[in-house]
């Protein structure tokens, strides 16, 4: 187990309140510069598109535990109405035989693929950057909401595949990766890590659940990243970090009786966003493929309003 202290040790080292400046609301996404976009965008080379998100619907991971469910789905206008001459358009029937069909969901937004924006955490009364977590309400966030990152999560994109690098289908619960980890699978995809990044990190425990079933994925135990390994993230320079599993960091946690720790010093203190649920598979064969583990990645969050978290629409561009 891990000393609760070495959390204020981090918050101490690692913070970036103010370093962007009073005003800022962006985090480490501040580091993906106009060049590092460009860059990434060159290295494009086979034009292939790899979609990295879970599909939304009632065969998502989510039981209901903690508030969370999976996405509903009801239909206003169907081509059944259409096919029975029910359908109207401002009290009108419409012309020339023409028919349409409009759907309305009902999303929580972090049931399955999705950033955490920086107002999803708190820490001793603030968020990050130093804001009151009381301008968090059920109206929203007045500060650090998502939309302050749609836009942002563009730019070069590296897997960090740490089952591949191991030889081995996909990382046990519990199992917590290490800086070493994180180099061993950047020398395995033989990428430098550069500032600005957006890792992909890969335990394949997504992998696992489409042999075994989704279990306890959403919620429960999981590999993940050792709190270790902030001082790697900060060095770095990373923008963001998204992973497959549930909520990034290992799970059972590594301080006795705390929830989360990684969070802390990672969302609230450095303004790194992380993402969760975002599945890496075909990504993984593709990369193993032709050896190629850096990428396009295009992941910006749609904008909602002064939420805690969101869905985007990734895909690595190769």
């Amino acid at each position: 187990m891990i000393e609760a202290a070495l959390v204020d040790e981090y918050i101490e080292r690692y913070s970036n309140w103010g370093r962007w400046g009073a005003g800022d609301q962006a985090g480490t996404a501040n580091l993906i510069t106009g060049a590092a976009v460009a860059a990434a965008a060159r290295g494009v080379r086979r034009g292939q598109v790899v979609p990295l998100g879970l599909t939304f619907g009632d065969g998502g991971p989510q039981t209901g535990a903690n508030g969370r469910f999976n996405c509903l789905c009801y239909a206003v206008a169907t081509g059944a109405d259409h096919e029975a001459g029910r359908q109207q358009f401002n009290g009108r029937p419409l012309p020339m035989q023409m028919g349409y069909a409009d759907d309305t969901v009902v999303l929580h937004l972090q049931s399955a693929t999705h950033w955490d924006s920086l107002c999803h955490i708190f820490h001793r009364g603030r968020m990050y950057n130093g804001y009151p977590a009381s301008q968090s309400t059920s109206s929203g966030s007045a500060r650090n909401g998502l939309e302050h990152l749609t836009g942002r999560l563009v730019g070069r994109g590296v897997l960090l595949d740490i089952p591949r690098s191991k030889g081995v289908d996909w990382l046990d619960d519990g199992y917590a990766i290490t800086p070493d980890d994180l180099d061993a699978a950047a020398e395995h995809g033989r990428v430098e890590i550069r500032e600005g990044d957006i890792v992909l990190l890969r335990t394949g425990q997504l992998a696992r659940c489409r042999v075994q079933g989704w279990g306890t994925y959403a919620g429960g135990d999981a590999p993940g990243l050792s709190l270790t390994t902030v001082p790697w993230l900060y060095e770095h320079g990373i923008a963001a970090v998204a992973s497959d599993t549930w909520g990034v960091e290992v799970r059972p946690n590594e301080i006795e009786g705390a929830f989360q720790p990684l969070h802390i010093p990672v969302l609230v203190y450095m303004g790194l966003p992380l993402g969760e649920m975002f599945d890496l598979d075909a990504l993984s064969v593709a990369c193993a493929e032709d050896g190629v583990y850096e990428m396009l990645l295009a992941a910006s969050p749609l904008p909602f309003v002064g939420t805690a978290g969101g869905p985007p629409g990734p895909v690595a561009i190769r």
